[in-house]
């Protein structure tokens, strides 16, 4: 049984790490709302090129599936991006992600995959595990990343599917879609599927009535690597937000139990301490007794 001076001890560093928790918590929710705002006031540009670059495809038709980012590589292996975070204590965040990586692994166990990693967590994940890192992005970090992080990734995705080496691009993130849902997720970057993009055959007959300058296949070559930089910018700050929102619950989950802990072992020491002062007045009652 624990005495009076350890639980006394116990409770206050309970306390302390109650502080610590509830301060990352307050953290967490600040830079939270901040990274949510720039996801949420990302969306409406990417949806917008999409379906630009959906429109323009449908108006080129054929002629799409002659360039290079719409054809499968010529390589055998696969570029994974993997953004995870560069800190812990964000909840099942790296674990979850890490799991549907697994998954995706195990739906095909003979693909060759070499990783492209945002985010010290999945870095060390994958060197520990004795996997290819082909590149690791370190700068700027993660919590700093801007539209021209982006850009520099893409490039360095893009020169790495027209080498030759790979048949395909995948992004392995944490897709952000509400306070308390954060949802792992592989998608597909490049080859570019033209069919997948949005667009339909009412929205191409309208593009073709208007007079575009310069043409529309400059255009479109213009538009595809502004597409393609925005998929990514906006998988980085959607991995940003999860990481934070899961923090935040982390966090809270963690301040609460240390006060439950607290609330349980002051009952612990209340009782301790009364048998303690019972015990002490029984011995002074007993000497007095035998005093008589």
């Amino acid at each position: 049984m624990a005495s009076i001076r350890d639980l006394r001890n116990r409770i206050r560093s309970i306390g302390n790490i109650r502080q610590i928790t509830r301060a990352m918590e307050m953290v967490a929710t600040t830079k939270l709302r901040r990274f949510q705002e720039r996801a949420v006031a990302s969306r409406p540009y990417a949806v917008e090129i999409a379906g630009l670059v959906g429109r323009l495809s449908a108006e080129l038709g054929e002629d799409v599936g002659d360039r290079p980012l719409f054809k499968p590589g010529a390589g055998a292996k696969t570029a994974v991006l993997l953004i995870s975070s560069d800190r812990g204590l964000c909840g099942a965040y790296n674990s979850n992600l890490a799991r549907k990586l697994e998954l995706w692994l195990h739906e095909e166990p003979a693909r060759q995959v070499d990783y492209f990693v945002y985010g010290r967590k999945g870095f060390q994940y994958l060197t520990r595990r004795g996997r290819e890192v082909a590149r690791y992005f370190a700068e700027p970090p993660l919590e700093k990343v801007d539209y021209r992080a982006a850009a520099r990734t893409v490039r360095a995705l893009v020169e790495a599917f027209l080498s030759g080496e790979y048949k395909e691009v995948v992004i392995v993130y944490t897709a952000f879609e509400s306070m308390v849902r954060y949802v792992p997720r592989v998608v597909q970057l490049l080859r570019v599927a033209a069919d997948a993009l949005p667009g339909d055959a009412a929205a191409a007959a309208t593009t073709g009535e208007l007079i575009l300058e310069p043409d529309a296949a400059t255009i479109f070559d213009r538009l595809v690597p502004r597409y393609l930089e925005t998929r990514v910018y906006n998988a980085l700050l959607e991995a940003l937000t999860s990481e934070y929102a899961s923090r935040r619950v982390s966090m809270k989950n963690a301040t609460d139990a240390a006060k439950g802990m607290q609330n349980t072992l002051k009952g612990i020491y209340n009782r301790k301490r009364q048998e303690n002062i019972t015990k002490e007045l029984l011995d002074i009652v007993g000497g007095a007794e035998a005093l008589r």
